[in-house]
């Protein structure tokens, strides 16, 4: 028996079935991720989305399945707001780093974003430009495609862990993290683990680790982009 292919929401025209539209795919995504931003993710629905638009939930369903669908279409608009018009400079990582810092950015305004399900990709016309665009900072680059799109995944992954980071960040997370640095240097101290008194200095005590995205995504982009 063959499998039956599933269609994404991209793959069908906005409301398809029934009388002409009244309302755009665009308009759908902006009420989800108004719910979203009020609520979380578990605040959006059909049902909320056609309260928040003032349409039948049957309404809804010309535009969408279900919640793939949904989800698919608030994706594609947060990545809208990346800017993907800024010229490249030439250097691959260097314009990687700056794409990455703006998708940051997105993640840190829409937190939820990092409370979706996990999926290895959810394509849309915008996360196909942002595709498009990261593979145009990586042309001169001399490796294969699939390590070209293995440094995409990388660098989404990293944009997403250190927007985690800095979303739950906060003058309490600063002092907690002060204290755990005084507790490493005082073990350290003591002589029992050598190797981590060997790449700590005594003025790291008093020093509390910054913004370390760039630093991080440039040795990880170098070692991914070195080839074999």
């Amino acid at each position: 028996m063959a499998k039956k292919t599933q269609t994404i929401v991209w793959d069908r025209t906005d409301g398809t079935r029934g009388p002409a539209p009244s309302h755009s795919r665009d308009e759908f995504a902006a009420a989800a991720m108004e719910l979203a931003s009020e609520g979380g993710l578990p605040s959006v629905s059909t049902r909320r989305i056609a309260q928040k638009l003032g349409v039948s939930q049957s309404a809804v369903y010309r535009y969408v399945s279900g919640a793939d669908d949904i989800f698919d279409i608030m994706v594609d608009a947060t990545v809208g707001e990346i800017d993907l018009d800024v010229p490249l400079r030439g250097e691959a990582i260097d314009d990687l780093i700056a794409l990455a810092r703006r998708a940051k950015s997105v993640h840190v305004k829409y937190p939820w974003l990092l409370d979706l399900p996990v999926e290895s990709m959810r394509v849309g016309p915008r996360t196909i430009d942002f595709l498009e665009y990261a593979l145009r900072a990586m042309a001169s680059v001399d490796v294969p495609g699939n390590v070209k799109m293995q440094t995409i995944a990388v660098l989404n992954a990293l944009v997403q862990q250190f927007a985690r980071a800095e979303v739950s960040g906060g003058e309490s997370r600063q002092g907690r993290l002060i204290a755990q640095v005084a507790y490493l240097h005082k073990i350290a101290e003591q002589g029992s683990h050598p190797f981590l008194a060997a790449v700590l200095t005594p003025a790291d005590v008093d020093h509390v680790p910054g913004d370390m995205f760039d630093q991080v995504l440039r040795r990880v982009l170098e070692g991914v982009l070195a080839g074999d």
